[in-house]
């Protein structure tokens, strides 16, 4: 069975204008390789809920798992929660349930939620809530939807809490080959070996390191054998093109 897929949906202006420079992409990644789910796009959206949705309905139709990152905090521009409910054309409102995850979190701190903060607790109908110990406000599941905060450490507290219990994969394995030649000399047997070899992934990537000009070529896949051999035949075209 192939591996389940998944898409991400970063959400900000922040992240648009250079604001914010996103780090949950690049953990999301690392976190899916490692339990089988192959993340096949990101796409990084305004705050706008119009995009959001229709964002939604492109992803979420097209992938197993779709994540999304940012706009589910307490400000005015944090209408993630309100376009996922109209995506899925359900209600959304407090829910007893987020509201005191968000009590107990306050009473830690020796505070009561603000009404500013109650909005972190607005749950669109049907959604499974998503925990954080960062903060206490909860993300949500709806569908194959997983929403999660911006902020890189509810963000992983969030996605800690939610993979143990997704639709998850063969772990995909990734080994290279450094070439100290450039790519155009590797291009031609790595193409042929590549096609040779389509339940591989293959990827050039040129590098300068002082003096040195050269191609580092990464293999991924999920069968350990098939690998072992890319790799001996990598470094039978290393010998040969150096």
């Amino acid at each position: 069975m192939p591996n389940p897929t998944a898409a991400m949906l970063v959400i900000g202006d922040e992240i648009l204008s250079g604001r914010t420079r996103d780090a949950n992409a690049y953990h999301l990644a690392g976190q899916l390789t490692a339990v089988g789910i192959d993340l096949r796009e990101v796409r990084v959206v305004p705050d706008d809920h119009d995009v959001i949705v229709g964002a939604l309905h492109a992803l979420r139709d097209g992938y197993t798992h779709v994540f999304t990152s940012g706009g589910i905090g307490p400000t005015h521009d944090d209408i993630t929660a309100d376009a996922v409910a109209a995506a899925f054309g359900v209600g959304i409102a407090v829910r007893d349930d987020a509201r005191a995850l968000l009590e107990e979190a306050a009473a830690r701190r020796g505070t009561v939620p603000s009404p500013e903060q109650l909005r972190m607790a607005r749950i669109p109908d049907g959604a499974t809530l998503i925990a954080n110990d960062v903060s206490g406000a909860p993300g949500f599941s709806l569908g194959n939807v997983h929403v999660m905060a911006g902020v890189p450490s509810i963000f992983r507290a969030m996605l800690d809490a939610l993979l143990p219990g997704l639709q998850a994969g063969v772990p995909r394995e990734s080994r290279e080959v450094r070439f100290e030649v450039g790519e155009s000399r590797v291009a031609g047997p790595l193409r042929e070996l590549a096609e040779r070899t389509p339940a591989l992934s293959f990827g050039s990537y040129p590098f300068s390191d002082g003096q040195v000009r050269g191609t580092t070529v990464v293999v991924r896949g999920t069968d350990a054998t098939l690998l072992d051999d890319a790799i001996a035949r990598l470094e039978e075209i290393r010998r040969a093109v150096s």
